[in-house]
């Protein structure tokens, strides 16, 4: 499973809003709502992402090893 919450967090950080960042990075409502339920999405969005809020992947997802719980 991903979490995006370095995302949200990073979105505050930068004073930007998810309406923002979706038409920043030409995303669709659908994968901004994805992203919103820790769903997969593409490494290309992921990338594009990355582009407008200049970071890593690693700044914005993490792997959360759901056998851990």
């Amino acid at each position: 499973m991903f979490s995006y919450d370095k995302l949200w967090k990073l979105l505050v950080d930068k004073h930007m809003n998810k309406v923002e960042l979706r038409d920043a990075a030409g995303i669709t409502p659908a994968t901004l709502a994805k992203i919103g339920k820790n769903q997969n999405i593409s490494m290309n969005v992921l990338g594009r992402i990355c582009s407008v809020l200049q970071c890593n992947i690693g700044d914005i997802v993490d792997y959360v090893d759901e056998k851990g719980k």
